[in-house]
């Protein structure tokens, strides 16, 4: 019997990263953008939190196989 299993999870990622100082908050925001954007930041990235949502399972009938 082959059965998929999916689960659904919520992962919560933190970076600590450096700001220039004297930047606005809205040219905080766009430091981070951009430094998600390219990419750079993913390397920082560390699961920081693991929240289970669901789980289902859905059987699947092989070729002569009866349930």
């Amino acid at each position: 019997m082959r059965v998929i299993v999916r689960v659904t999870e919520k992962i919560t990622s933190e970076a600590h990263i450096e700001i220039p100082n004297g930047l606005s908050e809205a040219g905080i925001r766009q430091h981070i953008v951009d430094r998600y954007n390219s990419g750079e930041m993913l390397t920082d990235m560390n699961i920081f939190q693991v929240d289970f949502e669901s789980i289902s399972a859905q059987v699947v009938k092989q070729t002569g196989e009866s349930l």
